[in-house]
């Protein structure tokens, strides 16, 4: 999901916020048995919280969402604590970039897994492919670092979380017109209101879709009538490939590289922002990381990792639009660094 990332180097910020919204779709986790209530927590609003629900279900129901939906949605929601800690706490620097790779992203374990699953869903992933023109190699590593293979989709109640956070205040904005979008998705059937849980931000299913992403870019691939990126594999996979190809995803181009720079190179000297094709990288003496002479290929640029110890790559096109779906860096690299090792 994003240039307003704040884990730069930590774990997976789930996808698909868009560029110019804040921070919003932190990686899926359980919702800790924290105490809940207005009471407990110390919001910025001066709004009580079932007031402000209250103008919530009025306005809902302005937006044309049904009573039904309204009373199911809110049964028992009550400002959490935990939400306004969560958001509160965002990390600003994270791992270093060699421990937020292998600790975390590209472990032995995520590789194995994906590497399964991507020979167990070659049927879906070719059809996928052959529907929207991305990779299934990225496809499935999306889905391995957002919610570790659909294991792990969060386990907040999506509209207390959006809620809590619309009340609370700091981005009220932004997540009042993320519940509405929710409400809109329980109206429309496409899941039930205790079904929808997700990240402490409201990021929803396989693909962690915030949404108002949702709404414009899950898809139905299994045909069933419900956009059901929960507990459809095939509509959660599809989602992903649309999303890519919506931000401008080429098809049969790589993602990128690690590299060796040439002689005098310094990462403190480094030009990240010129793009050139790569035979002129190739001629000013740069080489892949076995020594080897540069393949040709598209244009490229230099991307070093966030608080990195000196690993260089460059970069293609495609490595930008993996950024779409979460912006910091060493998330680019490490999706593109699993994708090569769940296809090869």
């Amino acid at each position: 999901m994003i240039p307003r990332r704040l884990f730069l180097a930590a774990a997976p910020l789930a996808g698909c916020g868009a560029a110019s919204t804040p921070p919003a779709t932190p990686a899926a986790s359980p919702a800790p048995a924290a105490p809940t209530g207005s009471s407990a927590v110390a919001p910025i609003s001066s709004v009580a919280f079932d007031r402000f629900v209250e103008g919530v279900k009025t306005e809902a129901r302005r937006r044309g969402i049904s009573q039904a939906t309204v009373n199911a949605a809110f049964a028992n929601v009550q400002a959490n604590r935990r939400v306004i800690e969560l958001d509160r706490r965002q990390a600003e620097g994270g791992l270093p970039w060699e421990d937020y790779r292998d600790r975390i992203m590209v472990t032995p374990t995520r590789i194995q897994n994906g590497q399964r699953l991507y020979r167990e869903n070659a049927d879906l992933l070719r059809r996928i492919e052959q529907r929207y023109r991305v990779s299934g190699r990225i496809v499935v590593a999306i889905w391995g670092v957002e919610t570790n293979y659909g294991g792990n989709t969060g386990g907040f109640g999506v509209v207390e979380a959006l809620a809590t956070l619309a009340w609370e205040g700091r981005r009220a904005a932004y997540f009042r017109n993320e519940l509405f979008a929710a409400l809109k998705i329980i109206d429309e059937g496409h899941i039930r209101a205790e079904r929808m849980r997700g990240s402490w931000a409201g990021a929803m299913g396989q693909p962690q879709f915030m949404p108002s992403n949702f709404d414009r870019l899950a898809v139905d691939f299994d045909g069933d009538g419900r956009r059901d990126i929960w507990d459809s594999r095939a509509d959660a996979l599809g989602s992903i490939a649309h999303y890519f190809q919506r931000s401008g995803w080429r098809e049969g181009e790589s993602w990128g590289m690690e590299v060796r720079p040439p002689p005098g190179f310094t990462l403190a000297g480094a030009d990240t922002e010129t793009r050139r094709p790569l035979r002129d990288f190739n001629r000013l003496g740069w080489r892949t990381a076995g020594g080897a002479a540069l393949p040709d290929g598209p244009e490229a640029q230099v991307v070093l990792p966030s608080r990195g110890s000196g690993q260089v790559f460059l970069g293609h096109h495609n490595l930008r639009v993996i950024r779409r779906y979460n912006s910091p860096v060493n998330y680019g690299l490490a999706v593109g660094l699993l994708s090569d090792r769940v296809g090869g």
